[in-house]
């Protein structure tokens, strides 16, 4: 994987190079794995994967905000945003790599 951002055409070219799958395949793996993700998410199920973490949609209330520019309140919307939270192994594994 190169550069400061993993894309979907590096996982995919990971999983063909350790895995030994064609690119197509890989890519379709790849694919198919992010849309049951979205899909459960879609469904208000959380995505847990061990080891890694938890994905899982929050409802945000109704609030009074401001607008930055100007400074005046401004009503925000009730909404659903996605969370992720790191799993200790994960967490552990990262401080680990960025101490070095």
């Amino acid at each position: 994987m190169k550069g400061a951002t993993v894309t979907r055409a590096d996982l995919c070219e990971s999983v063909h190079e350790q895995v030994g799958l064609t690119r197509q395949d890989s890519s379709e793996l790849v694919e198919r794995v992010l849309e049951l993700m979205c899909v459960a998410l879609e469904d208000g199920k959380q995505v847990k994967l061990s080891g890694f973490g938890v994905f899982q949609v929050r409802a945000k209330r109704a609030r009074m905000g401001r607008n930055p520019k100007t400074g005046e309140p401004a009503a925000i919307e009730p909404r659903r945003v996605i969370g992720f939270r790191a799993s200790q192994v994960m967490k552990a594994r990262v401080d680990r790599a960025l101490s070095r």
